[in-house]
C-alpha cells in the first residue's frame, strides 16, 4: 500500500533553550499521536510505526527527549522528571487538540506524570509500553548497566551490534547494522558513542523516575483512556506487576504482546503497532 502521507522534520526550544528535535509523519488533518522513545532510545526507535499509523489514518510526531539523538544536551545537567514533563507539554502546547500520546520506558514515565499530574486533560489518551509505576529491580539494573557501559564506545558498528544483540538476546538480529547509525555519534577520535547524554544517569534522575508512590499517584489521577502493553518476556513489568496495576487503575486498559521483551515497539512491531492502531479506533480517535 502507497501512504500518501507527508514526513519532514520539526524542533521546538524548551525553556531553557535547548532544540528539541522530532519528525513528522501524515497529513496534519489527520488524528495526531505523539510518540516519545525509551531512554538511551531515539525518536528512530517509532519509524515502522508511523509509517503504519499513516496507513491507518493517523499522524504521528515522534520526538528525541533531550540529551537524546538529534536533540541538545544539557550542559546543565538538566534532566530531572520536571525538565521531560516541561518539554512534553511545549510539544502539546503546539497541536490545536490534544494528541494521544505514546511513551515507552522512560517516555511512558514521562507523559504519566505529565498527564497525571495536571488537572486539565493535556492529552486525549495515554498509551504506556512495558512501562509501570511499579517495575521489576532486576529488569532496572540489567538496562543501566548497560546505558552505563561502553563509555569509551566502539570502535567499529559491527562492535556496537554485538553489544546490542547481546542486551538484546530474545530478538532475531536483522543483520543489517547501518540502521545503528541513528543510534550512535561518530566523534573526531574516529569511534562510535551512543546518542545519548551520560549525564542522564544521575541519582537524582534515577530516584525520580523510580519514585513508585509518585508514579501510581499520577496513574491514579488519570481520567483519559489508558492503555498499558506488556512484553510478555518483560523483565520489567512482569505479568504480576500489570495485575497490581490494573487492580489500582481499574479504569484501565492492557494489552500482552508475544514475544516481545521491555523494547515492545522493536521487538514485535506489527503487533504491538496493530494494537495501538486497534486501540485508538476501539477508543473512536
Amino acid at each position: 500500500m502507497t501512504v500518501k502521507s507527508k514526513s519532514h522534520s520539526v524542533s521546538f526550544t524548551s525553556r531553557d533553550g535547548l532544540k528539541l528535535a522530532g519528525g513528522f509523519v501524515g497529513e496534519a488533518k489527520d488524528p495526531p499521536v505523539v510518540l516519545l522513545h525509551g531512554g538511551g532510545q531515539t525518536r528512530h526507535a517509532w519509524k515502522k510505526t508511523q509509517t503504519a499509523l499513516a496507513e491507518a489514518g493517523y499522524s504521528s510526531l515522534s520526538m528525541d527527549l533531550r540529551g537524546h539523538g538529534e536533540s541538545d544536551w544539557s550542559d546543565a545537567g538538566n534532566y530531572m522528571a520536571a525538565h521531560f514533563v516541561d518539554d512534553l507539554k511545549i510539544v502539546l502546547a503546539s497541536f490545536s487538540a490534544p494528541p494521544v500520546v505514546v511513551g515507552a520506558s522512560l517516555g511512558g514515565i514521562v507523559t504519566l506524570v505529565c498527564q497525571g499530574e495536571s488537572q486539565e486533560n493535556l492529552t486525549r489518551a495515554v498509551v504506556l509500553v512495558d512501562i509501570a509505576p511499579k517495575t521489576e529491580s532486576e529488569g532496572r539494573k540489567r538496562i543501566l548497566a548497560f546505558m552505563k557501559g561502553h563509555n569509551d564506545g566502539f570502535a567499529t558498528l559491527e562492535e556496537a551490534a554485538r553489544a546490542v544483540a547481546a542486551y538484546m538476546h530474545q530478538r532475531k538480529t536483522s543483520g543489517d547494522i547501518e540502521g545503528l547509525k541513528k543510534n550512535l555519534r561518530r566523534r573526531a577520535d574516529g569511534r562510535y558513542y551512543w546518542h545519548w547524554d551520560p549525564a542522564l544517569l544521575s541519582d537524582h534522575f534515577l530516584a525520580q523516575v523510580e519514585d513508585e508512590g509518585r508514579l501510581l499517584s499520577a496513574a491514579k489521577n488519570i481520567k483519559v483512556p489508558l492503555l498499558l502493553v506488556r512484553g510478555m518476556l518483560s523483565d520489567m513489568v512482569t505479568a504480576h506487576i500489570m495485575e497490581e496495576f490494573l487492580k489500582e487503575v481499574p479504569g484501565a486498559d492492557f494489552v500482552d504482546v508475544p514475544a516481545a521483551g521491555h523494547m515492545v515497539a522493536g521487538d514485535s512491531n506489527d503487533v504491538f503497532t496493530q494494537s495501538l492502531i486497534d486501540f485508538l479506533k476501539k477508543s473512536h480517535f
